[in-house]
Order: C-alpha cells, then structure tokens, then sequence
C-alpha cells in the first residue's frame, strides 16, 4: 500500500513538473507569432543603420515582447505585426541603407507600411502585393530603382501610395489607377516614363506626378481630385480634361508643353486658390467673366502664375484679386485695367509681374505711393515704368520697354518675344 502512494505521489511530482516547465516555456516564447519574428529577422538582416541612426538599437531577438519593444512594430491584439515603421524620419536621424527583403510578403496582417528617408537601394519587392491588408505604403526619399510593382494593382484596400524622391523607372500600372479606394497617389520626382493611365476611376483626392519623364496628354479625371501636380514632365495636349475638376485647391501642370486655351472653368472654380500654368504653349486670351460677387474665388495666400506662355489679348479684371500674379512673358496688349491698379495699391496684390508684354499703360493714382510690401515689375512692355516702380527680378535685363519697332509693328504682325 505505502509502495502504491509513493507511486501516486511521484506522479503527481511529475505532472507539475511538466506543467511548470510548459508555463516556463511559454512565458519564455516571445509574444509574437513566429512567421512574423522570422520575417522580422529578414527584414532586420537586409536593412542597417547609417552611421549616426539607432533605429535598430531595439530589435533584440530575445526579447520576451518584440511587440512592445521593437521600434516601429505594432501588433494586433492575436501578436502579429500590423504597422511596420523602418526608421524614425526624425531629422538627426540619417535613416538606413540596405534594401527591402521579400520577407516583407510574410507580414501577412501588415495594414501599413513605412520606409523613412534613408539610402535603401534595389528594387520594390512584387511580393508586397500578396498583403491583401495593406492600407498605406510610404516608401519615400531613398533609392530604390526599378518599377513599380505591377502587383501593387490587387491591393483591395489601398490608400495611400507614396513613392516620391526615389529612383523608379518605367510606366504607372494601368491597374493601379483603378484601386476603388485608392485616394492618395504621390509618384514624384522619379524617372517614370510612358503616358499616364487611360483610365482613371478611382476616387483620388491627391495626384502629384512632378519631376518625372511622363508624356502624352492628360486622361479625364476623377472629379474629386483637390491636389494635381504633374509639373515638370514633358506631357502635351489641351487642358481640357481639367474642366470637370470642380474640387481643386492646388492645380500645378506648369513646366511641360500643354498647348491651347486655358479652360474658362479654372477661373470660375471658388475653391482653387493655387493655379500654376507657367512655361507651357498655352494660347488665346484671358476669359472675361463677370464673377458671382458673393463668390471670393481669390485672396489671401492665392497665387496664379501663367507666365512664359503665348497668351493674347487685353488683361481682363478676372484676376485682380489675386495675391501673387505672374503674367509675364506672355503676348498681352492695351491698358491695364484700374481694379488691378487698385489691388496693387491697398495691399490686396502683393506680388504683380506684367514684364515682357506689350502693355501701352498702368494707370496710376494720383498721389499714391506703392505699399513697401508690394513687388510690381512693368519693364520691357510699351510704356515707359512710372518712377519708383523697379521691383523686378534680374532675368528681366536692363532695357525699360520694347524696341518702338515692335509695339508699332503689333497691330499689323503678330509679335515676336
């Protein structure tokens, strides 16, 4: 009988044992599901500090809690990484070198995905499109080459795509202009090349496409837009797609050579408060609308440069209200009208370029001084500048006004800058 106790007890010894050394085990496993500490290892292994950058100081692989200790790691409440932050974007902070591993792929709850400024070269893993989660990618300020990766297209749930200041080559997927949540898109200063999509139906609120080699001309936009930039490319064809952007705040398609008349229905549109035309072909006059009064399409902080185009005609009082306005380098004739001499004068135009025109008159207000706030270039136009008004930039050269040859010569030829 005492030979059966002692064997129960030793049993029982020995179940707690085991059920100690489990407990122990587990406490002891990182609290993090092992796919995502492998591929967090990969990561970790293809990426490294610059000198000067601690990001990695904390990816201790034998921390009992990568998810609270790794920085830039953020885990769901079942432990898998949700957020992945690679660096800290901190401006003492040179950020990191190496390249992206494919191991990306195996983060397979990821939501969000961010690379901070740094040196990361070689390309975009195409694996990334197999993380049906994501909602935001931001990949900006390194230099990474190669294309965009045309898995990028099957990303359901995709947000946000930032891309800008890298190195990238080749065309915009197709695709990718037709993810259907899809609301900001920002591919900038790269090495793209090809035309922009021909269709683009999802629902973006910003585009912004400068400083890259796209060609071709602008396909019709989604309405909602209220940021488009594709400055700085070498597109072409009539703005015309532009008219049913009712939305825009900020339009910049400045710097390429889109040609025709600018679409009247940017000068009507109330919210748009940042207009950039300038160095194109553009051509025919300036609208004259008469604007809504209870409409205040301009003011402060506005600006509308359509300098360095071909743009004829008088000056319409369209824009006398805008705070920056550049309308030089352009072919422009007669008087300009009082409403712009006014809005110079109490400070409403702060900054009015009429250079290089072939203007007759700026009526001044007897008595009137120019506010020292205000920046007013005339010269080289056919007029003589009244006195005191000199605030031109250095490009505009020495000569006051226009050869008397070319001002005559205007009614019966057309001008030549």
């Amino acid at each position: 009988m005492a030979h059966h106790n002692q064997a129960q007890v030793f049993l029982l010894l020995f179940v707690l044992f085991c059920i100690n050394e489990a407990v122990l085990s587990f406490q002891h496993r990182p609290k993090i599901c092992a796919v995502d500490l492998a591929a967090l290892s990969a990561i970790r292994d293809s990426l490294t500090d610059i000198p000067g950058s601690r990001f990695f100081s904390t990816w201790d692989f034998n921390a009992p809690d990568p998810c609270s200790s790794f920085t830039g790691v953020t885990c769901s409440f079942e432990n898998r990484v949700t957020i992945l932050s690679l660096g800290t974007g901190l401006s003492n902070s040179p950020g990191l070198a190496g390249s992206l591993s494919p191991a990306l792929s195996n983060l397979t709850e990821l939501t969000q995905l961010v690379l901070f400024p740094g040196l990361a070269t070689g390309p975009i893993p195409p694996q990334l499109g197999q993380l049906t989660r994501l909602r935001v990618i931001s990949l900006t300020n390194n230099r990474l080459t190669g294309p965009i990766p045309t898995s990028f297209s099957t990303l359901p749930y995709l947000h946000t795509l930032d891309l800008s200041s890298n190195q990238l080559t080749g065309s915009i997927p197709p695709g990718l202009t037709k993810l259907p949540f899809l609301k900001v898109l920002i591919l900038s200063s790269n090495e793209l090349t090809g035309e922009l999509p021909r269709t683009v139906s999802a629902q973006l609120l910003h585009l912004d496409l400068k400083k890259n080699h796209i060609s071709g001309p602008l396909p019709r936009l989604p309405s909602t837009l209220r940021y488009l930039s594709v400055s700085g490319n070498s597109m072409w064809g009539p703005l015309n797609g532009l008219e049913s952007l009712t939305e825009l705040v900020y339009l910049d398609v400045s710097m390429n050579k889109f040609s025709g008349p600018i679409p009247s229905s940017l000068f009507m549109n109330p919210t748009l408060s940042s207009l950039f035309l300038q160095r194109n072909n553009l051509s025919g006059g300036l609208p004259s609308i008469k604007m809504d009064p209870t409409i205040q399409s301009y003011g402060e902080g506005s600006i509308v440069d359509l300098s360095h185009n071909f743009i004829t005609g008088e000056i319409t009082a369209l824009l006398a209200g805008v705070e920056t306005l550049f309308l030089n380098n352009n072919h422009l004739i007669g008087s300009v009208p009082e409403e712009y001499v006014k809005s110079v004068y109490n400070g409403t135009t702060k900054t009015l370029y009429l250079q290089h025109n072939y203007l007759s008159g700026f009526p001044l207000p007897q008595g009137s001084a120019l506010p020292d706030t205000v920046s007013l270039c005339l010269s080289y136009n056919c007029m003589v500048p009244p006195v005191g008004i000199s605030a031109c930039p250095a490009s505009v050269g020495r000569q006051p006004s226009r050869p008397e040859s070319q001002c005559s010569a205007f009614s019966h030829h057309s001008p030549m800058d």
